[in-house]
């Protein structure tokens, strides 16, 4: 990421981009955007005018859900909004698409770092994004004892916003995860059947 960074002029663009990149059907307006790659009012604006200046982005009018009112008068409703997409005619897409969204995200150390804390990890895989199989049932799974559910939602949500796309991941204690591995669990069995890269494997998976 710190390459990255350098190459191209801060985290916050490359997560932006990314964002977009990953999603190219999708529009996001300027709330949507700062949500979702967890950068400042400011600096989205500033990187949504330069990325709309090149033309990678168009912007686009678009129907919002939001909710209006409070309590019981609470209610969700359609809003006007004006958006950005990725414009598909952009000269260098394709490059851009190879570069960011296949290059490895993330290192080994670096996941386990962020997941320091969240309780005693026993088996971390990683699959899907992370090694370029975009189609694969769960990007990360996570098994161990004492896991902080709330704490592993909020980094996941960090790692999201980095890579620019939502992770399909599950959790396992210990005892659960070896249980299903004994019955032959499909999904169990579609991630360590599959491409995958084992982090950290205390229970000696094979």
């Amino acid at each position: 990421m710190n390459i990255l960074e350098k190459i191209f002029g801060g985290a916050s663009r490359v997560k932006i981009m990314r964002l977009f990149l990953f999603n190219p059907n999708n529009v996001y307006d300027a709330s949507d955007v700062k949500t979702r790659a967890k950068v400042k009012p400011e600096i989205v604006r500033r990187e949504i005018a330069m990325l709309s200046g090149i033309k990678l982005l168009k912007s686009k009018v678009f129907y919002k859900n939001v909710e209006r009112g409070r309590g019981k008068k609470r209610k969700t409703v359609k809003k006007k909004t004006l958006g950005w997409t990725l414009n598909e005619n952009f000269p260098y897409l394709i490059p851009l698409q190879n570069f960011l969204i296949h290059i490895n995200p993330m290192r080994h150390d670096e996941i386990i770092k962020k997941l320091n804390g969240v309780g005693r990890i026993k088996l971390l895989i990683i699959s899907g994004v992370f090694i370029q199989e975009l189609e694969s049932r769960v990007d990360l799974l996570i098994v161990g004892d004492h896991l902080k559910k709330g704490n592993i939602d909020s980094i996941v949500s960090v790692i999201e916003s980095e890579i620019g796309k939502e992770l399909k991941y599950t959790t396992f204690s210990t005892v659960d995860f070896q249980y299903r591995l004994g019955m032959c669990d499909k999904l169990i069995r579609d991630i360590l059947d599959y491409s995958h890269e084992k982090v950290i494997d205390k229970l000696g998976i094979v």
